[in-house]
């Protein structure tokens, strides 16, 4: 099997280099509007945000951040298929300006543009964020009543485009392959989140740092295992140092992705010679992961699986196989990724 990873240095309000209907699922995680970090990005994008923040009126500064982003979501609309979903990992924001320390909830403004554009929202799933002080409150201490909750969790909303779910030939294979474990199901699709790992990835250099909020791992490469086949196509509109892409190459999905800063562009270049052994680390967690669960299984499994040593749970599950990433290519516009069934027991 092989799939294919493009990337374009653009804008993604102008989605120029994508049909319609050319894209199966989109996992992608914005700047957040009203967190400092990305004042500048907006401002530049439009300058009555600048000219906002400057006059300390926090939610006209608010207002213009989400409609730049709405543009992106009205493309997302377009080059979505029918049915396809859009996973959208984003975080409210705690700020004080002018003196009025308050929250943005940037998760329910976005939930209201989805849906204006014809989106149906789905249930979403909240994951908790590593925090690194011990304080768990803001305001006035130990005192009450002043005191404020730290925000210690962020959302992925999810959205399918129009009333309908995706259609598939009977018995598609690239489908029945690309299940997920019975007990992934049940942890996969939980609405809470508290056991995500860390980053797969370090960035060189503070400014880079800086300049980046990139998701785990561990959470695109879910939603591209829960919501893709293989053969599909993710999309990645805030497309940073590539998370999206890595996790949809190493699930075997075809990839694309924009991305307003070139530089980090080229760091991705340096995270492809991870790539296949990344790839077989993370087949081998999973399938680690059930034979631990098939010995700790108080009972009998009802399936064997078809390419594997091991028996399932449901019907379901039979045809279940995982790719490794054997070897990746730089091709003009992006890499091109050779992969191999993992069918050693």
């Amino acid at each position: 099997m092989e799939t294919t990873h493009r990337v374009y240095v653009d804008d993604a309000r102008e989605l120029t280099a994508l049909d319609d209907d050319s894209v199966d699922l989109v996992v992608t995680s914005p700047p957040y509007p009203m967190i400092e970090m990305w004042d500048d990005l907006f401002a530049e994008l439009d300058p009555a945000v600048g000219d906002h923040l400057d006059d300390g009126d926090g939610n006209a500064a608010f207002d213009a951040m989400h409609d730049v982003l709405d543009a992106v979501w009205a493309e997302l609309r377009r080059v979505l298929v029918p049915g396809g979903i859009a996973c959208i990992n984003v975080g409210d924001a705690t700020r004080k300006v002018d003196d009025s320390f308050r929250v943005y909830p940037n998760h329910a403004r976005i939930v209201e543009a989805f849906t204006a554009l014809g989106f149906e929202p789905l249930p979403d799933i909240l994951w908790r964020k590593p925090v690194n002080s011990a304080a768990k409150f803001m305001g006035s201490g130990m005192l009450p009543p002043n005191a404020y909750v730290t925000l210690e969790h962020e959302y992925v909303l999810v959205f399918r485009n129009g009333p309908d779910s995706r259609s598939f030939e009977p018995g598609a294979d690239r489908r029945y392959d690309a299940a997920y474990f019975w007990e992934e199901r049940n942890r996969w699709f939980s609405d809470v989140w508290t056991e995500v790992a860390g980053e797969r990835q370090a960035l060189d250099g503070d400014d880079l740092r800086e300049r980046s909020a990139a998701f785990p791992f561990e959470i695109p490469y879910r939603l591209v295992n829960m919501y893709s086949v293989y053969g599909d196509t993710v999309l990645d509109p805030f497309w940073g140092t590539g998370t999206t892409s890595l996790a949809a190459m190493i699930a075997g999905r075809n990839s694309v992705g924009t991305e307003l800063d070139p530089e980090f562009v080229g760091f991705f270049d340096d995270r492809v010679d991870e790539v296949p052994s990344l790839s077989r680390d993370v087949v081998a967690d999973r399938l680690d992961a059930h034979r631990e669960f098939v010995a700790d299984y108080e009972g009998d499994l009802a399936y064997d699986a078809a390419h594997y040593d091991f028996p399932v749970q449901t019907k379901q599950e039979r045809s279940i196989r995982l790719y490794s990433v054997a070897d990746v290519d730089q091709t003009d516009n992006g890499y091109r990724a050779v992969h191999e069934p993992s069918d050693a027991d």
